[in-house]
């Protein structure tokens, strides 16, 4: 863009800019002169219009550009013009009223209902106790969207198998009811008669234990989680708040109430289960064409 070569020198002997932070100056505003030249030919700083901003900025959301990369471009687009604007270069300032794209809050991370399927009906956990309950703490993550404090901490006291409901002990020991359907209960029963033969003494009353009868330890837990989900999904996360979230995405997907999830998951405000309502709301639809499979 002509005089672009101008501010480049301006920002390195007189702003004494790093060379780095120069050249990335100059490939914003050469990517920005490049679409400018698309768009209505030949590029003069005084062509430069709102209008001409905006549609650069929808093209890189459409090129997939994060809020924070356009934003920085903008910020060099904004320099630049007001570098023009104090030399006489151009009468107004074309970005005075451009509004740059607010930093969207990161999706929950979630696995997809077939990878959950494929996971609880068809890896092998292994034989015995440990392979029992490896295959437990992923269903009930899965099955109650449950935090992984609140699985560690779950006592035998806090199942009742007659009214098909734990409780679980949240932040700041709020408690909380859960229901859980015939699968899990199964599962969960399953569990604790093989956990009663292989570890008559445990410790505290612990639902879930290793094989010495020492409660279940946070790193521990972790591992299971992210050993077994990588067998069937490439999400980078693999923890079990991802789980809590599949829980949460797949309840809403399928029309659970938003403050019906708010009181399962045990959120003290609305405001973070919304997270969940997601533009790409209907995008996730489609992936979760069932009611929930564990219910």
């Amino acid at each position: 863009m002509m005089l672009a070569d101008s501010f480049l020198d301006y920002l390195r002997f007189e702003r004494n800019y790093s060379e780095e932070t120069v050249k990335a100056y100059e490939e914003d505003l050469r990517q920005f002169a490049k679409f400018g030249e698309e768009e209505i030919g030949e590029m003069t700083p005084s062509k430069v219009d709102a209008e001409l901003v905006r549609e650069w900025i929808v093209s890189l959301m459409d090129s997939g550009y994060a809020s924070t990369s356009i934003n920085r471009k903008l910020s060099s687009l904004r320099s630049f013009f007001k570098f023009l604007l104090k030399r006489g270069e151009v009468k107004s300032d074309p970005l005075r009223k451009v509004v740059g794209p607010k930093k969207k809050k990161a999706l929950p991370v979630f696995l997809k209902e077939s990878e959950m399927n494929r996971l609880l009906d068809d890896v092998d956990f292994g034989e015995g106790f440990e392979g029992s309950r490896d295959h437990l703490v992923i269903e009930m993550f899965y099955a109650t969207g449950i935090r992984l404090a609140e699985l560690i901490g779950l006592d035998d006291a806090d199942v009742d198998f007659a009214a098909s409901v734990i409780k679980v002990t949240g932040k700041r020991n709020k408690q909380r009811i859960i229901p859980f359907g015939e699968e899990l209960k199964k599962a969960m029963a399953d569990y604790v008669n093989l956990r009663d033969e292989t570890v008559p003494v445990r410790a505290d009353g612990a639902f879930f234990v290793r094989k010495s009868g020492e409660r279940l330890y946070r790193g521990m837990v972790e591992c299971i989680v992210k050993r077994n989900l990588s067998k069937v999904t490439t999400v980078r996360k693999r923890s079990p708040h991802v789980l809590r979230h599949t829980f949460a995405t797949a309840m809403l997907n399928h029309d659970a109430e938003l403050g019906a999830i708010k009181e399962l998951l045990g959120h003290e405000s609305l405001a973070t289960t919304e997270i969940y309502t997601h533009t790409t709301f209907e995008e996730l639809k489609k992936v979760y064409n069932q009611a929930h499979p564990r219910a």
